[in-house]
């Protein structure tokens, strides 16, 4: 039996919305040694394109020296530019197929905007690399939201594609959405919410994980 990370519910960061490129680049960094972190989303926010573009290539190799996978939100162009490992799609199913069918193998290709079970479904027939439920801004609350965790413990109880689940403003969140089977929680505020603690909020979500998380093999 396994006990490393790989064998329960792992973290997935998503970076938060900073104008300032040094200063994301440095909360990023800091939350990025507390431990570990499967990957991380970068999302466009309110950033023009060329911008976008700068602040990608410079977060995208910090995540990738840390060993995660460094995920661009809906841009292919940014994605290919900075050398990124994979594009979330916060589309409809529709713009996820194009995607997945123009960059699978070569890029991760996932997301979701699966708001029920019948969406869900309609999102696994193109072969995601993985679903995502929630919004990727969608942590207003300290509790991870109960239809997303609903919705991922359904959803990695019978399909093999993992899933990621949005968890909420309070760190411990993140142990809730591991009890529900899936393979991934994604914090952001809960994080970032105080630069100076990202590194060990995310070292303490990591114990909590690691000492209270199901294991996939049991």
């Amino acid at each position: 039996m396994t006990t490393g990370p790989e064998n329960r519910c792992r973290l997935v960061l998503i970076v938060p919305d900073i104008a300032d490129i040094e200063e994301r680049r440095t909360m990023l960094a800091d939350a990025l040694r507390g431990g570990d972190v499967a990957s991380v989303i970068v999302p466009q926010y309110g950033l023009d394109d060329t911008l976008f573009q700068k602040h990608a290539e410079r977060l995208v190799p910090v995540i990738q020296e840390a060993g995660a996978a460094a995920l661009i939100a809906g841009d292919s162009r940014v994605a290919g530019r900075a050398k990124a490992d994979g594009l979330h799609i916060a589309g409809g199913v529709v713009e996820l197929a194009e995607a997945i069918e123009k960059h699978t193998p070569k890029l991760i290709v996932g997301g979701g905007n699966a708001g029920d079970r019948h969406n869900a479904l309609e999102v696994g027939e193109v072969r995601p690399d993985y679903i995502f439920f929630g919004k990727l801004d969608g942590d207003i609350k300290p509790e991870a939201h109960p239809k997303n965790v609903a919705l991922g413990e359904w959803w990695a109880a019978m399909i093999e594609i993992p899933c990621i689940v949005m968890g909420g403003t309070d760190p411990a969140s993140a142990l809730v959405v591991a009890e529900s089977g899936a393979e991934f929680v994604a914090l952001r505020q809960a994080v970032f919410g105080e630069a100076a603690a990202a590194a060990r909020i995310v070292a303490e979500v990591n114990a909590l994980l690691d000492e209270k998380a199901p294991r996939f093999d049991d």
